[in-house]
């Protein structure tokens, strides 16, 4: 099927929202909520398979106006750039007990590493599925989890994170918890009720309550973002304030908070927008720094090799 659509397929799939999706090709392949998804743009059309439209729609939040959003969170010439460079950006509606395991393990580790941890976990507990003659997995469910032991979740590569999914599966089973239940709840309380959970501190909670729950209004505040938002928004706050977190690297609760309230005050009711085009961009412009690092690397390396020679 194919769809016009207002959206970057690259940009949202790429962006640190999901980490199961595989590219082949102008192909990318990906499992949601057990159906294993094909899809591709050319230009503003969308073809997909294995899903229908209405999937579509939700999944990758057709109904958000991003014309609305960014006259509401473009306030500055630095958020102007980014909305100019990534627009199409949306936010995801994942599946919110996939997210926040994702979260879990995401905690001081790169994109890469989240995805092959998420990869590994699927692989050893989630069913699985045949798509175009090749192997999926769906990701497991509570129970799985709850059932398996240290040993074998360790062994996915979790490490330390393998004892809060097992706790957090646990709580999950035996209480029946309902994740729904908490789109229903105003922001601070459905994020204290995440807290609860083993391994969920602020930043986790507010992923999930921004990439699965509906709350636009989560901010969450990784390194990028405090970097971004010491660098560009530093005036908002004291200088000693903005010096003694530029020496540290992580944040304690009430420095988060300060943080994350800045951001949901400054850019309001769609502040998750803000972070997430931010958060790309301050991704980006360090790769792209790290590319020209290597580049002028290997140009040095081959003159002197040639002084040399």
């Amino acid at each position: 099927m194919k769809l016009e659509v207002p959206l970057s397929l690259d940009v949202t799939l790429c962006c640190g929202q999901v980490f199961r999706w595989e590219r082949h090709g102008e192909w990318w392949f990906g499992v949601v909520d057990d159906r294993t998804v094909k899809m591709r743009q050319v230009d503003r059309s969308l073809e997909f398979h294995g899903v229908d439209e209405g999937f579509v729609r939700r999944y990758f939040s057709l109904d958000h106006d991003l014309q609305r959003i960014s006259a509401e969170i473009g306030k500055d010439e630095h958020m102007k750039e980014a909305l100019r460079l990534f627009w199409g950006l949306r936010i995801i509606r994942q599946e919110p007990w996939e997210c926040l395991i994702s979260f879990i393990c995401a905690t001081y580790k790169s994109v890469a590493a989240i995805r092959n941890m998420l990869l590994r976990l699927s692989a050893r507990f989630g069913e699985s599925l045949h798509f175009e003659d090749c192997n999926f997995h769906a990701f497991p469910t509570a129970s799985k989890l709850a059932k398996a032991s240290l040993r074998e979740l360790e062994g996915c590569g979790l490490g330390y994170r393998a004892k809060y999914i097992r706790e957090t599966s646990n709580i999950v089973c035996s209480e029946n918890f309902d994740f729904e239940t908490l789109r229903n709840l105003p922001y601070l309380e459905a994020k204290r009720a995440l807290r609860l959970f083993p391994g969920v501190g602020s930043k986790v909670a507010d992923c999930v309550l921004l990439f699965s729950l509906g709350k636009l209004e989560a901010f969450p505040v990784d390194v990028q973002i405090k970097r971004i938002l010491l660098r560009k928004y530093g005036a908002h706050f004291s200088a000693d304030f903005v010096e003694k977190l530029a020496r540290q690297g992580s944040l304690s609760d009430s420095e988060y908070e300060r943080l994350n309230g800045f951001g949901r005050e400054y850019f309001g009711e769609f502040a998750g927008y803000a972070q997430e085009y931010l958060y790309h961009y301050e991704r980006m412009n360090a790769n792209r720094k790290l590319e020209k690092g290597i580049n002028r690397n290997r140009a040095t390396r081959v003159r002197h090799e040639a002084e040399q020679s």
